[in-house]
């Protein structure tokens, strides 16, 4: 396990660890490799449980995933504004600590469940199916997860969403898909925010910031958007109207999808021992399990 920043133990599925949990101890009563294989594949279940519950209200579900400052709340709060009378929105927070986003959100007339992850770097699905409780889902077309900033281990977790939508920012800098391969191969569309400040910082180049997205063998849309400009967020608003009506059409055919999860990242980040403040497949709990006992 990552024992830097707590990763694989949140508070959605410490009950599994504690004293008398499900967990608390192996076969040779020794908490390694077989928990964590046991937390990552628990949580993998309740990820599909959770994709059920939204499926049957027929809720399409978007993960949001950047480092810290990309804009992603801003990203919500001018989205909010954008389908105002359109579409039904509700938001799932995620932050170390705070309710400021929430907050945010909820000015706008939004539903929003803020959760306070504590130590751990990103949402689960143990977290994500208590937030989903506390929401009225036959009042919701979308229902946005911002996950917790951090360009690591929020890619190598399934939640139960549709979709991952990944943020870069113009400040960060054009190579950040060449950096973080891991989070930007688990994206379904890419948005890079702050476009409006193109014109101040021209050492970004959206042309290179493309071309490392596309040497991670990704095909995936790469839109610059931004949340100040009248007009930039047409790419965004379309492409999410485009999500919406496919999502509902497989549906209708008895049909969902699933998030690209990445299991390499667990290992990437247990290997690294990367903190939270710098920052799609079907298999992988056992393969991150395996790779993460090198940080047992």
């Amino acid at each position: 396990m990552c024992d830097t920043c707590g990763c694989n133990i949140t508070p959605g599925n410490e009950h599994l660890v504690r004293a008398g949990g499900r967990l608390a101890k192996t076969a040779d009563g020794r908490a390694a490799v077989s928990v964590l294989q046991g937390l990552l594949s628990d949580n993998d279940h309740q990820a599909a449980h959770n994709r059920e519950h939204l499926d049957r209200h027929r809720v399409l579900a978007l993960n949001l995933m950047s480092s810290p400052g990309a804009g992603k709340t801003s990203l919500l709060e001018r989205t909010i504004d954008a389908l105002a009378g359109d579409l039904r929105i509700a938001v799932i927070e995620g932050d170390l600590e705070t309710e400021n986003d929430a907050l945010r959100i909820r000015a706008k007339g939004v539903p929003a469940v803020q959760i306070a992850t504590g130590s751990a770097c990103h949402l689960d699905a143990h977290m994500v199916h208590d937030a989903l409780h506390r929401l009225d889902l036959h009042e919701l077309d979308v229902l946005f997860i911002e996950n917790v900033g951090n360009l690591v281990c929020p890619a190598s977790f399934d939640l139960g969403q549709h979709r991952n939508v990944t943020l870069l920012s113009v400040p960060e800098g054009d190579d950040k898909p060449a950096k973080y391969p891991v989070m930007f191969r688990a994206a379904d569309l890419v948005l890079c925010t702050k476009s409006d400040l193109l014109a101040v910082l021209p050492e970004f180049s959206l042309e290179r910031a493309e071309q490392h997205l596309r040497e991670l063998a990704s095909v995936v849309p790469f839109e610059a958007i931004s949340t100040r400009d009248e007009g930039r967020l047409d790419p965004w608003l379309h492409w999410l109207h485009d999500e919406l009506a496919a999502q509902r059409a497989r549906l209708d055919l008895g049909r969902t999808i699933r998030p690209a999860v990445r299991p390499e990242g667990v290992h990437l980040h247990s290997q690294t021992g990367a903190h939270p403040a710098h920052q799609h497949h079907e298999d992988g709990h056992a393969h991150r399990a395996a790779h993460a006992h090198h940080r047992g």
